[in-house]
């Protein structure tokens, strides 16, 4: 087992129940643990109103917010940006997000899936910019990891097969190509579905067995729950998650949530040291 994998580094100083959590649960399905996270986005949702109003380019939105809290949670708290692969854990090379968009403004238009990485840096500016700039992208035409879909469905289910065979094995060995991982929306920090941007409500999503995605995360729709001090309605949002045990206890899982609420709940706060 090499110490490297083409998108990460093998976790070091990790206890050794957690280093043996692999093998007694050695799949994803059975590590799963799931958990809500209501968010008042009241403050939120006029923070949001009043840079619009003010800023040129593209529109800001909650889902903006969301994606660029994540991206500061995930640094702070690097044990969540861990996976598990070949009976390992491991530290994963970057803060890397996957969601989904609408190809076009329509009820019928299929999804594309965008991954990037997000530095933990960036402005909330610097985040509705490189999200724009991805989802223009994905609605010009197919994606490199659409056109490779499509290439691999092409090939007979024998031979398909047999390479996907091949490649999970090449990478619970840390040896599948890097170009491969890259394009991969299921090689990811944390894939996150926006489900409020169609009027639904948040639902759990599973996990996959395929890919590292230790994390997902599905963005319900905003409701009125009851009113403020000043009797103005309270806007609340529902965050369900679906989580790898196997990466990090639930009281730091708990303390990023606490991080994530804190950001999307007062985005015009400073960052915190």
């Amino acid at each position: 087992m090499w110490p490297r994998r083409p998108d990460g580094r093998l976790a070091r100083d990790v206890p050794a129940y957690r280093a043996l959590m692999p093998l007694v649960m050695p799949t994803r399905t059975e590590s799963a643990v799931y958990f809500d996270l209501d968010v008042d986005v009241t403050r939120t949702t006029a923070f949001l109103a009043a840079r619009n109003a003010q800023a040129g380019g593209p529109p800001a939105t909650l889902f903006h917010v969301v994606l660029w809290a994540f991206a500061r949670a995930l640094a702070r708290r690097p044990w969540l940006n861990r996976f598990v692969a070949g009976g390992r854990l491991w530290d994963r090379d970057g803060v890397w997000l996957s969601f989904a968009a609408k190809r076009a403004r329509a009820d019928d238009a299929p999804l594309v899936t965008l991954k990037r990485r997000f530095d933990p840096a960036w402005t909330l500016d610097d985040v509705v910019a490189a999200v724009a700039g991805d989802v223009r992208t994905g609605r010009a035409g197919p994606t490199a990891a659409e056109r490779e879909q499509r290439l691999l469905a092409a090939l007979p289910r024998w031979v398909l097969r047999l390479a996907y065979a091949l490649f999970r094995r090449l990478d619970a060995w840390g040896l599948a190509p890097g170009r491969l991982l890259a394009l991969d929306p299921l090689y990811t920090s944390a894939f996150l579905a926006n489900l409020g941007s169609v009027g639904l409500d948040a639902a759990y999503h599973h996990l996959y067995e395929h890919g590292t995605a230790s994390l997902f995360c599905v963005v319900g729709q905003a409701r009125e729950v009851g009113t403020d001090a000043g009797g103005s309605p309270r806007r609340v949002v529902r965050l369900r998650f679906s989580f790898d045990e196997r990466v990090a206890d639930g009281l730091y899982a708990q303390r990023a949530l606490e991080l994530l609420r804190r950001t999307i709940e007062d985005p015009a706060a400073p960052p915190e040291a």
